[in-house]
């Protein structure tokens, strides 16, 4: 991965932005309402916290007790972690749950209790996805060693199936956060020097890390599987189902906002610079779904706004559908494509689809005759 820094092109339609934020802050002012989270926000917060870790203490205390119901409370747990990674932990990390930064760091550290680590976090979604979303080596999310998400990547023999096992891998994403993926990230991190940025040196980043892991285990393992009073195997079950519906979650919501055919894919050119200006890249690489389904969004953080998230990810995911029409709005108006399906089956489509023709070259050829 390349160190240096994606230059944008602040010189296109630069009043583009100033004028969608300047209409933005207006509603706000206008409605006199906070950009961070209201009150719903917060029920949200008590019954996402509550889905999660009130089926451990009602496992942990023997009130229930039959596998079955073994089985139902950690399929609840696997629900309640995805909600609080995608809804609390996810406004918090980008400060956008509160103005106050403790109240912002501590719901931030709850990706602790779901096993991960809100540091690497921090750089990986914040620093890199953030600034330079869809630029293949820049952007970690579109890195992976089993799947080609970017034309700009190299195309493999296996990769001619990864649409049929990508849905088998992607469940897979939460299991692989905790095992492996924060190690080899500060690892990485250390050479690009962006643990600095958290204020960690790769000594420390790693004792907390191995400090994480291990009590987030010792809590949601290892006491299960001395106090639940079922087979232990029941037990180790029932954590990597959780896991299983975490990671499945968050890779069905989170691909389809990004690596859909509609989207754009960049490689910066040896000046490490892009075409278009960040905001406009913002839109050009990312696509919303499902406006209409108001539970489902409650359920994702309004993730299904992600076009929103992107261009104003320091406002709380409670107010991206009220805003959408004016980001919608102003973009059309500047002559700017905004992307979104209109069911998230849709959008699940065209995500499948790109991974067809990425893996089997098919999209490699339209490319080289768009530029014939």
């Amino acid at each position: 991965m390349r160190t240096d820094a994606v230059k944008f092109n602040n010189k296109s339609q630069p009043e583009f932005f100033k004028d969608l934020r300047k209409r933005v802050d207006h509603y706000f002012d206008q409605n006199k309402i906070t950009k961070y989270a209201n009150t719903s926000m917060k029920f949200k917060t008590i019954f996402m916290l509550a889905l999660y870790f009130v089926p451990m203490i009602v496992m942990l205390t023997g009130i229930v007790s039959a596998t079955p119901l073994i089985y139902l409370m950690w399929v609840l747990m696997g629900f309640g972690m995805s909600g609080i990674g995608l809804s609390i932990m996810h406004d918090a990390n980008h400060g956008a749950y509160s103005k106050k930064k403790w109240v912002n760091k501590s719901l931030g550290f709850l990706l602790n209790f779901l096993g991960g680590y809100h540091l690497n976090w921090k750089i990986q979604h914040n620093v890199l996805h953030h600034s330079y979303t869809n630029i293949d080596g820049f952007d970690e999310d579109i890195k992976n060693k089993l799947m080609r998400f970017s034309p700009h990547q190299k195309r493999r023999a296996v990769h001619f199936f990864q649409a049929y096992y990508a849905p088998f891998l992607y469940p897979l994403m939460s299991l692989y956060w905790l095992i492996s993926k924060d190690f080899e990230q500060i690892v990485r991190y250390n050479k690009r020097g962006l643990l600095s940025g958290q204020n960690l040196t790769f000594g420390k980043a790693l004792r907390e890390v191995i400090f994480h892991k291990a009590w987030y285990l010792v809590l949601f393992l290892v006491f299960p599987l001395l106090f639940v009073e079922v087979a232990w195997y029941h037990t180790l079950i029932g954590f990597l189902i959780m896991h299983l519906i975490t990671g499945l979650a968050l890779a069905l919501i989170f691909q389809p906002a990004h690596v859909v055919q509609e989207t754009e894919f960049y490689s910066p050119n040896e000046n490490y610079s892009v075409e278009n200006n960040w905001a406009i890249h913002q839109l050009n690489t990312t696509s919303n779904f499902a406006h209409g389904s108001i539970l489902f969004s409650w359920f994702i953080g309004g993730l299904n706004y992600q076009v929103e998230h992107h261009l104003f990810p320091h406002i709380c995911h409670v107010h991206y559908k009220k805003i959408s029409k004016i980001v919608e709005d102003t973009s059309r108006e500047y002559g700017i494509t905004y992307h979104k399906h209109r069911t998230f089956i849709q959008a699940l489509w065209s995500h499948f689809m790109l991974l067809h023709s990425l893996g089997t070259g098919a999209y490699d050829k339209k490319l080289a005759l768009s530029k014939a």
